[in-house]
């Protein structure tokens, strides 16, 4: 993406990559694949390099580098929680990625709550839940609402709606304001899978009354294995710890006292702090570059993207709701006559365009969409094309991108 006539927009480390297609040439890399793991931000690297000389334990070393990491650590977890506009008393707690956030949250639900999700669900939000009512793809976005509606009125104890905030397959925006209101309405939570949102629009946690976020710094420009799950500390502050180690024990005897600290007590062992320090400098660069820039530029391309794809015989793109309906920067599509993964592949051997091919771990939501329900993302026949842009997208990428397309679609 350019500069603007505000904050300059942060380059992405690799940007000048060049790859090698069909007859040896090299030629510069376009990159459609942000949705599955973003490029490292330079203001990223920048901190993690910073932070090395000094990298040592973090929270029981008396050593200056071990304070200082631990300083560095913890302050990552206040940014990464402003970022987020959470409340003053919400815990957040270090993961690997979504996946991890969901997981630990599962495993801390009080006993007998039941999960209402949709089968649009990315699999990180789809399958932790030991005890789920699952609903439909929704055919318009009230219909999500009134499905939620209905299916937490016939739940007697205590329950919790899991929803994304942007879909990985369309990028399509989810009502999660009018959902949270839903749940409270019937003494439910709310958990919101935020990974597609945060790279490319604000979260406020507060301003939405979300009970928990979870996102991964691998989609946010920090690729370094970190993610984070943020919300209420009383469901995690009863449940045992996710991990059972050091750092989540207070005393251990006969039997282990656990921490009272939440976010000690399920961040047992030592923790990805280099993870941590890189997520939070995201934030931090997001942040200080603004919202509007970035989301005027990614819907300007995205816009040029989708038009030259509307624009090619054969091409079908794939959409919940609607071609209008709001969404990020991803797009996901059918070429008549190929199967995903051949036109993955001639783009990225004989165009150096990088796409995603498959069911993108959203299997009964891309089923749904193609109208049937054979195989599985191995199997090669059956399945989409995404194209996800990001920070460090050009207008050369997408048209190079529908160039080819329009090529592979006639050949």
């Amino acid at each position: 993406m350019p500069r603007t006539t505000g904050r300059p927009i942060p380059a992405v480390v690799g940007a000048d990559l060049e790859v090698p297609i069909k007859g040896g040439r090299l030629v510069p890399y376009a990159n459609f694949d942000y949705a599955a793991s973003a490029p490292c931000l330079e203001p990223v690297n920048a901190a993690v390099s910073a932070a090395l000389p000094a990298y040592s334990s973090v929270h029981r070393g008396a050593g200056y580098a071990s304070q200082l990491t631990t300083a560095r650590y913890e302050q990552a977890r206040h940014t990464v929680r402003a970022f987020a506009g959470s409340r003053p008393d919400d815990a957040l707690i270090f993961t690997r990625n979504t996946t991890d956030a969901m997981n630990l949250l599962a495993r801390s639900l009080p006993e007998g709550t039941t999960v209402v999700v949709f089968d649009s669900e990315h699999h990180a939000s789809l399958l932790p839940w030991p005890r789920a009512v699952r609903l439909a793809p929704p055919a318009f976005p009230g219909e999500a609402i009134r499905a939620a509606d209905e299916a937490l009125a016939a739940i007697g104890g205590p329950a919790l709606l899991v929803v994304t905030a942007a879909s990985n397959v369309t990028g399509e925006l989810w009502p999660i304001a009018g959902l949270a209101h839903i749940a409270h309405r019937h003494g439910a939570r709310i958990a919101v899978d935020a990974a597609q949102l945060v790279p490319h629009r604000r979260l406020n946690l507060t301003a939405l009354d979300l009970d928990y976020v979870a996102f991964s710094g691998h989609k946010l420009y920090a690729p370094f294995g970190a993610g984070a799950l943020i919300g209420r500390p009383d469901w995690l502050a009863e449940a045992e710890p996710y991990l059972r180690g050091g750092g989540a024990v207070k005393a251990v005897g006969e039997v282990a006292e656990w921490s009272d600290d939440v976010e000690a007590r399920h961040e047992a062992g030592t923790p990805n702090v280099l993870g941590a320090i890189a997520l939070a400098a995201a934030c931090d660069a997001l942040s200080a570059t603004g919202w509007t820039p970035l989301v005027r530029e990614e819907e300007r391309l995205i816009a040029r993207l989708r038009a030259g794809l509307a624009a090619i015989g054969g091409v079908r793109e794939l959409s919940l709701w609607g071609p209008d309906h709001p969404r990020v920067g991803i797009v996901s599509f059918t070429v008549e006559g190929r199967t995903a993964r051949e036109v993955a592949e001639l783009l990225s051997s004989e165009h150096g365009i990088g796409v995603r091919d498959g069911k993108f771990c959203a299997h009964p939501l891309v089923r749904h969409l193609l109208g049937t329900d054979d195989g599985g993302c191995a199997d090669g026949t059956v399945g989409a094309v995404r194209a996800s842009i990001g920070i460090g997208s050009t207008d050369e990428h997408v048209d190079r991108l529908i160039e080819a397309l329009r090529h592979i679609a006639v050949s």
